[in-house]
């Protein structure tokens, strides 16, 4: 069970790896990142409520005190972190854009400590304070700002939101189906983004075309790549995801799933042609390295302190 739990972890990380790659496709053919975003969670939306409708009916049901949650899920959970995601890679490279995103944990460790007044190992906060020492590697702050400055706005606060992810799947038990969460939740962020995304003014017509990204990078159909897109690095990741969480513990899914910041940066460099410097590299890894302990810490206790709550679930772009 449990290795077969570490190897669904591994291959959701590397789906939802190809999230940010492919849709600098659909932006690189004319569509605007809230129009790549909303065209992804309308088609994975719409396709899990089809199969889940089909296939396991009961997992569609939300309990009526769960509404409000459900909803904030959505708006939050999953069109906050991908909106704000996806306007980021427009803005910074994809292996940046994660990391920044993957900060999540250490803003779960400040707020834990600080508004639910729970205390933590003292390796969450050695984790935080590694994480930030990496961010500012990345960024090369001894030289100044080198990264544009409202990316990495947008890529923390889409890490804000990422962190409201971990938060709230700890407040639902078994009377809520993660399949349904996650169905719904796509579908009412496709819903929440329709006057911002605005789908009928959606260059439709770019989906008939071919698109290279960047100088460098590879040229495909943007239907091929939007189609990969929502199977693989949506569809295929959250359910694999779900199901690895499902037979690990948090911390370890958490460290599997954490991967996605590494195969971004892989899928970028072979398909989009973006690299990412010596200082990015290592900063990369020492923000990672800060984050999982600052995650495997808070998990560990949280678990000690109310083991009745749901297991947190990994989030990913």
């Amino acid at each position: 069970m449990r290795y077969a739990g570490l190897a669904l972890a591994f291959v959701s990380s590397w789906c939802f790896a190809f999230s940010g790659p492919m849709a600098k496709y659909l932006i690189a053919a004319g569509l605007a990142p809230i129009e790549a975003v909303w065209t992804r969670m309308a088609g994975a939306g719409l396709l899990l409520l089809a199969v889940l409708a089909v296939v396991r009916p009961q997992a569609l049901r939300i309990p009526r005190s769960r509404l409000p949650f459900f909803g904030l899920y959505a708006i939050m959970a999953v069109a906050g972190v991908q909106a704000l995601y996806f306007v980021a890679i427009t803005r910074l490279p994809v292996g940046i854009a994660l990391l920044l995103e993957f900060m999540a944990p250490v803003m779960v460790v400040a707020w834990v400590r600080i508004v639910r007044k729970v205390r933590l190992a003292r390796a969450a906060y050695v984790g935080a304070v590694v994480a930030v020492v990496g961010l500012a590697i990345v960024v090369e702050a001894w030289q100044g700002l080198r990264l544009d400055a409202l990316g990495l706005l947008l890529g923390l606060a889409a890490g804000a939101c990422c962190a409201g992810y971990f938060l709230m799947n700890d407040s639902f038990g078994d009377d809520v189906d993660p399949l349904g969460l996650i169905a719904w939740g796509l579908a009412g962020a496709a819903v929440v983004l329709i006057p911002f995304a605005r789908p009928w003014n959606i260059p439709w017509d770019a989906f008939t075309v071919s698109a290279t990204p960047s100088a460098g990078g590879l040229t495909l159909p943007v239907v091929a790549a939007y189609l990969w897109m929502v199977l693989i690095a949506t569809v295929a990741a959250y359910i694999l995801g779900v199901n690895a969480v499902r037979r690990l513990s948090a911390a370890v899914g958490a460290t599997v799933a954490s991967l996605e910041v590494i195969g971004g940066a892989i899928v970028a460099w072979a398909l989009v042609g973006e690299t990412l410097g010596l200082f990015q590299i290592l900063g990369g890894l020492i923000v990672l390295s800060g984050a999982l302990l600052a995650q495997t810490a808070t998990a560990t206790t949280q678990q000690v302190a109310a083991p009745d709550l749901g297991e947190t679930v990994s989030v990913q772009a």
